[in-house]
């Protein structure tokens, strides 16, 4: 009885394993390309790297982290698979003297906010105002983190990633670990 219960419970979970696979094209978009916020993300995801910003609204740290099997991915071809997820979470810093130097930045536990970038080489949404440019874009504030605060992605989003066009929009320098 045991043996039999182990081997349906193994099989289930290979038929659970390539549904998923499968089955959906992102675990954060649903049917409509409404993208929603990845609250596992530190957890479940890989650091890619971090950006400092030292002045200005977006003044703070900006840790990215994305799947690791998108970094595996990129490796091999040089550009992440459709479904990717990129998170980038925005921390506010605090700058002090400590013993490996004077003016030493650090996070906080605040948070500003996440951006959100889901890969989709085929314009699956094209009809969502979030979706174009073969990503889908999203903005979640601390205050509704259900809820992506971009409209559209060309006036919310797009004008912070013109320099990377050329680069399919990701500023990919900061990255070590995809070329490691």
């Amino acid at each position: 009885m045991k043996k039999a219960f182990l081997v349906g419970l193994l099989a289930a979970g290979t038929a659970f394993t390539a549904l998923a696979a499968n089955d959906a094209f992102s675990p954060y978009v649903d049917e409509k390309g409404n993208i929603s916020f990845p609250k596992d993300f530190r957890t479940n995801m890989v650091h890619l790297g971090s950006w400092f910003v030292p002045e200005g609204g977006a003044s703070g740290f900006h840790g990215v982290y994305t799947e690791k099997e998108a970094v595996e991915a990129f490796r091999k071809n040089g550009k992440f698979p459709d479904g990717a997820t990129l998170v980038k979470e925005l921390r506010a810093h605090n700058t002090g003297n400590y013993t490996t130097g004077s003016g030493v930045s650090h996070e906080t536990g605040d948070i500003k906010q996440w951006f959100v970038m889901v890969k989709d080489g085929e314009g699956r949404f094209s009809d969502n105002g979030s979706w174009g440019d073969g990503w889908g874009w999203a903005l979640f504030k601390t205050d509704d983190m259900n809820k992506n605060a971009s409209a559209d992605y060309k006036t919310d989003c797009l004008g912070c990633h013109v320099p990377a066009k050329a680069n399919d929009w990701i500023y990919t320098e900061a990255y070590p670990i995809l070329s490691e």
